[in-house]
């Protein structure tokens, strides 16, 4: 067997807005923020989650929203945060087509180094 088999190949995505002069995407940081927001109920539990200060998640979501052009949260306060509707579409595309794109970039993988 050779040494290669034994390699998983990663794939990262990245979702950018071609006309923002700003280098702040959305990608694997930023969804796993998402995801944690969806699940948790807070940025601020979202960060926690991943151990990052929320202070530093907070500035990275509102980078990628303002390169983005587009909402990703909507934040209450005291009572946590929320997906909008565009970052839940965006983060559930993003999901789908990272999965998608990993699954047949590691089968190509595969049949190229046996």
């Amino acid at each position: 067997m050779s040494q290669l088999q034994s390699l998983a190949l990663g794939v990262r995505l990245t979702v950018t807005n071609p006309v923002s002069e700003s280098t702040s995407a959305f990608g694997p940081g930023v969804a796993k923020l998402c995801l944690g927001v969806r699940e948790h109920g807070s940025l601020n539990a979202s960060a926690k989650a991943i151990r990052m200060a929320y202070s530093k998640a907070w500035r990275i979501l509102k980078d990628t929203e303002e390169s983005l052009g587009v909402q990703l949260l909507l934040r209450d306060g005291a009572h946590g945060s929320t997906l909008t509707e565009e970052g839940n579409r965006l983060l559930d595309a993003y999901l789908s087509i990272q999965g998608k794109l990993s699954e047949e970039a590691q089968e190509l993988f595969d049949d190229m180094v046996r």
